[in-house]
Order: structure tokens, then C-alpha cells, then sequence
């Protein structure tokens, strides 16, 4: 309950919780809220600029732009989510497991961490990308698994000042195995800078998603996203400039409450903030 307080009084965190409530909503109540259907075109409104009818018009083929903004936040969510949370599940291991052995291990794991981080993560996934085939799965297991290292090092360095406290120290005394320590007594103490690299990991994520939609190799139409909306209003951007703007703001707005939600959850859950103030 107290940590609850804190937030509510963090108005970075209240304010991108709401912008983070508020995407949750419409991408959940989609069919609802969307007023057509997401990939029904019709040519007598190819390009309309937004009106009472289309309020942020339609495209090049007809369809309303608002609805496949609507469902686009759906994949948006869902790939910020999975990939990110794929990164956690390779990451969060590794990285307790070099953090709490030390030595030989530790020094093996960082290794290929520091290999991982020297090829540009946007053209390693660019690399990938080009040998499968376009889905939407294949891009969240892409970006999952080549963006793991950040999560790894901060959970290593979380263990390597947690495998000396005295709740770990006993927990050895006592003859508990290493699984069982890093498990049940190390990760639980360790989750709150993960939970908080994990929202912020989510606005990376989309942004990455976005980019390789906008370049044509993302999620592949017709599935709406926003990404491929940009890409459809590159070509008609001086005749039809609602299908640049609208996906570049949701974006836009997007990753800034994921960014603030992130760094409020920061300045309440990292201890070592307040003493500095």
C-alpha cells in the first residue's frame, strides 16, 4: 500500500499510467470502439480527408483510417509486450546466474553479452528478419532475443551486491542448492529495477516494431499497424497528410507514457534515488 501511495503521488508515473490505461482500453474494446471495419475499403472514399464520417479520413484504398489506428494499437501492445517479455525470460536467468556464481561463469556469460552488444541491434534484427518469413510472431521472437543483454546485466549487477547479504549468506548455511537461492531468495529482491527496464523495454520495442513496418519487412498488411500506416502515407504525404501525422502521434504519444510510466516506477522503487535527494 505504501509503494501504491508513492506512485499516486509520482505525477510522471500517474501520467504515463493514464496514457498506458488508456491504450489498454481501446486496444481490448477494438471491435467496439472501431466504427469500421479495420480492412474494408471502399474506392468512392479513397483518400478523404478526415470529416464527421472518417474523423482521420481514409487511405489510398478507402479504409477508414481511425479504425486500423484503433486495431493497430493491438499489435503495438502485443509485440511491445511478448518480445520484451521473451528478452526477460532469456535475460533475467542469465544474468542471476553470472551475478551469483561469479568467477569463470560470470566472466563467460558478459563475454557473449559484450559480443551480442556490439552488432547494432537494428541491423542484427534487419539481418534475421531477411532470411524469414513476414509475421508478426517472427518479429516478437526477433526482438526478444536481441534485446535480452540490457536485462542481463542488470539483474548480474543487481545478484553481485545481493550474494553477499546475510538473507543469501543463510540461506547457504542452512544447505539450500543454488537454484533455490537465486530462485526463492535472490529474484524476488531483485524484480523491481527488471519490472522497471521491463516498461521501458516495452516503448523500445514498439518503436522497433513501427521502424521495420514503416520499412516494409514488419507486420505485413493487411494487418493494421502503425508502422505500415506511416509507410502508406510516405508516397501521398503533401495530398494526404492524416496518414502520416495520426500514426506518427499515437507513436509519438506511445512511447512517451511508457517512457514516464518507467521512470516514475524508477524514482519510486529505487531507494538508492532517495538518498540522493
Amino acid at each position: 500500500m505504501n509503494v501504491l501511495r508513492r506512485i499516486s503521488e509520482n505525477h510522471l508515473a500517474m501520467a504515463g499510467a493514464a496514457v498506458v490505461a488508456l491504450l489498454f482500453f481501446v486496444a481490448v474494446f477494438a471491435p467496439w470502439l472501431a466504427p469500421y471495419d479495420h480492412s474494408a475499403f471502399d474506392s468512392a472514399e479513397i483518400l478523404q480527408p478526415p470529416s464527421a464520417r472518417h474523423l482521420l479520413g481514409t487511405d489510398g484504398i478507402g479504409r477508414d483510417v481511425l479504425s486500423r489506428m484503433i486495431y493497430g494499437a493491438r499489435v503495438s501492445l502485443l509485440v511491445g509486450f511478448v518480445s520484451v517479455g521473451i528478452a526477460c525470460l532469456i535475460g533475467v536467468p542469465l544474468g542471476a546466474i553470472a551475478g551469483y556464481f561469479g568467477g569463470i561463469i560470470d566472466s563467460v556469460i558478459m563475454r557473449f553479452v559484450d559480443i551480442m552488444l556490439c552488432f547494432p541491434s537494428f541491423f542484427l534484427i534487419l539481418a534475421v528478419i531477411a532470411f524469414l518469413d513476414p509475421s508478426i510472431w517472427n518479429i516478437m521472437i526477433v526482438i526478444g532475443i536481441t534485446s535480452w543483454m540490457g536485462v542481463c546485466r542488470l539483474v548480474r549487477a543487481e545478484f553481485l551486491s545481493l550474494r553477499e547479504r546475510d538473507f543469501m549468506v543463510a540461506a547457504r548455511g542452512l544447505g539450500a542448492g543454488p537454484v533455490k537461492i537465486i530462485f526463492m531468495h535472490g529474484l524476488p529482491n531483485a524484480l523491481a529495477p527488471v519490472f522497471v527496464a521491463f516498461i521501458l523495454g516495452v516503448a523500445g520495442a514498439i518503436l522497433t516494431e513501427s521502424a521495420l513496418s514503416f520499412l516494409g519487412i514488419g507486420v505485413p498488411p493487411p494487418n493494421p499497424s502503425w508502422g505500415n500506416i506511416l509507410t502508406e502515407g510516405k508516397s501521398t504525404i503533401q495530398v494526404a497528410w492524416w496518414l502520416s501525422v495520426c500514426p506518427g502521434v499515437a507513436i509519438l504519444i506511445t512511447v512517451l507514457g511508457y517512457n514516464l510510466l518507467g521512470e516514475g516506477l524508477r524514482d519510486v522503487l529505487d531507494p538508492r534515488l532517495k538518498t540522493k535527494r
